[in-house]
C-alpha cells in the first residue's frame, strides 16, 4: 500500500486543485447590488412617532377609543395630556413674574409644552390621518375645538411670558416700477406749446372795441 494514501494534505494548496483548472468566470448578466431605499427626512421620521404615540394614547383611553370615533374634544384631551412633559415654563396670573420674558429668580409654576410645539405636532397628526386613508372631511385635527384652543393656548402663553407671539407677514411680490419719469416728461414736452399758446384756456379778448 502507498505510505501516503489516506493522508489529510498539511495545506490548502494541496487540497484544492489548482486555480487554472477551476477558474469559472462570472457571468456578464449578473446583477449588481440592491441600491438602499433612501432615508426619510427628519419630518417624516418625526410624524411617523408622532402617529404611533397618538394611536398608544388611543389604546390606553379608559374606556379604549378607536380612531374613527376620535373628535376634536379628544385630540384637545391628547395636547392636555402631553403637558405633562413640557418644559416651557409658563407662569400664572398671580405668580410675580408673570409676563416677564426673563424672570430673575426660579418659580414654582408647572412646565407646559409650548404652543409653536403644539402647533406643529397638529399639523403633523392632520398629514398623517389622511395619509392612513382619514377623510379630510372628518379630520379630528382640523376640528374647529382644535383651533381655538390652540389660539387660546398662544395668547394665554404670549400673556404668561411676556413673549408676543407675531404672525410671520407674507413678503409681497414686487411690481417693476414702470418709467413714469419719461413718460411724463414726454407729455409735457408735447403738451408745452400748447400751453404756451393758451390752448386750453379761455380765447384771449381782443383789445379792439368795434
Amino acid at each position: 500500500m502507498d505510505p501516503g494514501a489516506g493522508e489529510v494534505p498539511s495545506t490548502a494548496s494541496e487540497a484544492a486543485p489548482s486555480s487554472s483548472s477551476t477558474e469559472i468566470p462570472a457571468p456578464a448578466d449578473q446583477p449588481g447590488p440592491v441600491p438602499s431605499s433612501p432615508q426619510p427626512s427628519r419630518y417624516e421620521s418625526q410624524k411617523r412617532r408622532d402617529w404611533k404615540t397618538f394611536l398608544q394614547y388611543l389604546r390606553n383611553h379608559k374606556p379604549p377609543l378607536s380612531l374613527q370615533r376620535c373628535s376634536g374634544a379628544h385630540v384637545i384631551e391628547f395636547l392636555k395630556y402631553l403637558d405633562q412633559f413640557g418644559k416651557t415654563k409658563v407662569h400664572a396670573p398671580t405668580c410675580a413674574h408673570y409676563g416677564l420674558p426673563s424672570p430673575p429668580a426660579p418659580c414654582p409654576c408647572p412646565l407646559r409644552q409650548a404652543w409653536g410645539s403644539l402647533d406643529a405636532l397638529i399639523g403633523r397628526l392632520r398629514a398623517a390621518y389622511e395619509e392612513s386613508g382619514g377623510s379630510p372631511e372628518s379630520n379630528p385635527f382640523a376640528a374647529r375645538a382644535v383651533r381655538i384652543y390652540l389660539r387660546e393656548v398662544r395668547e394665554a402663553q404670549a400673556k404668561a411670558r411676556g413673549i408676543p407671539y407675531e404672525k410671520k407677514k407674507r413678503k409681497r411680490p414686487l411690481i417693476p416700477k414702470t418709467n413714469t419719469g419719461a413718460s411724463s416728461s414726454a407729455a409735457a414736452e408735447a403738451a408745452g406749446p400748447a400751453m404756451t399758446r393758451g390752448e386750453g384756456s379761455s380765447p384771449p379778448v381782443s383789445s379792439a372795441v368795434v
